[in-house]
């Protein structure tokens, strides 16, 4: 996942930028953006490998807005046995003047085998040091941390997450995750850690339905991927399925706009791979699958499915008084793939 930063910083950097998950020691690494939980798993995942090099390891957190002269450099002073150092500093955008005082003198002259961690959420507040340090003074690196907002974005982060624990999540079991905690990053990640802590073997949908049927709507999928595919009778099946589960119509209605909208988005575009997959947004995956989904369909049917869609949506949202109905009437138009007199 490449990280993004805006054309301003862009222009003035010439330190490399990385996503969180290529975080990589260096003498000083600036951790920006406003995603925490993917703030936190740099850090973490930086200390884990400094640790892996050396166990001596020293590790010292400092907060900017509550620092005092010389805090920084007394940390970073050699030691008698030269153990290596890790100096985080939180806060950064609040920094008080002492802070961005020493941290720009310690930029001049970083101190041997020492990391400084500067994590910096957003703002003007410490611009001239994050200026020194984009321009390559102190010799660091940028992890940059932008808020996650759109679907593949979160599911590359869990695929990243399972990735880094040595194990293997399957498309459906990712999407149904995202789709249950999509609004809440740090609650993305605990279910997660707690798959690859309990969870055997790979992770199915069935493994994510079973830890979380309260928050999982995976029988939302069942019923847009049969109507889809043209099963009308196993989509109104799955529907009742799901309903009797405690399923709520919104989610379900969700779960078919994000098939259609990315069946939309790939029709029509030639080619494969993963640039074209990155051009529209979307991880490889994704494409195939859409490709697939998308037999039998027209540009025409995609279009009707998509009003369809609008109206069903503003139903189950109180537009009328039956959403039942309207989801019946919903998947009746989808599983005739958009055709006329469905």
């Amino acid at each position: 996942m490449a990280a993004r930063t805006g054309a301003a910083t862009r222009s003035k950097a010439t330190i490399p930028q990385l996503s969180w998950n290529q975080v990589r020691p260096a003498p000083v690494v600036l951790i920006s953006g406003p995603e925490q939980v993917l703030a936190e798993r740099a850090s973490a995942m930086l200390r884990e490998a400094l640790r892996a090099d050396d166990p001596a390891l020293e590790v010292s957190d400092l907060e900017a807005d509550g620092y005092r002269r010389g805090e920084l450099l007394t940390l970073a002073s050699p030691s008698l046995f030269g153990e290596p150092r890790l100096i985080r500093v939180n806060a950064v955008e609040r920094a008080s003047d002492d802070f961005l005082i020493d941290a720009m003198e310690y930029l001049e002259q970083t101190a041997e085998s020492t990391t400084l961690v500067l994590r910096h959420t957003g703002g003007q507040r410490g611009k001239k040091l994050l200026d020194a340090i984009r321009a390559g003074t102190g010799g660091g690196i940028e992890i940059v941390c932008a808020e996650l907002k759109r679907d593949v974005e979160k599911q590359e982060f869990v695929a990243a997450e399972f990735r880094a624990a040595g194990r293997s999540v399957n498309p459906r079991a990712l999407r149904a995750l995202v789709a249950a905690f999509s609004d809440d990053l740090a609650e993305l990640s605990a279910a997660c850690r707690q798959l690859i802590a309990d969870a055997p073997g790979d992770v199915s949908e069935e493994v994510v339905a079973r830890y979380y049927g309260g928050r999982v709507d995976t029988n939302a999928f069942a019923v847009a991927d049969s109507a889809i595919a043209g099963r009308h009778g196993d989509a109104l099946i799955a529907l009742r399925h799901a309903l009797d589960s405690g399923a709520d119509p919104v989610p379900i209605v969700a779960a078919f706009a994000m098939k259609v909208r990315t069946m939309a988005k790939v029709s029509g575009v030639r080619g494969g791979g993963p640039q074209v997959a990155s051009s529209l947004g979307l991880a490889p995956w994704q494409v195939d699958r859409a490709r697939r989904d998308l037999a039998g369909w027209s540009d025409e049917g995609l279009g009707r499915a998509i009003q369809a869609l609008a109206a069903a949506d503003a139903a189950v949202k109180g537009a009328e008084r039956d959403p039942v109905f309207a989801l019946e009437r919903l998947i009746g138009i989808i599983s005739a793939r958009g055709r006329e007199h469905a």
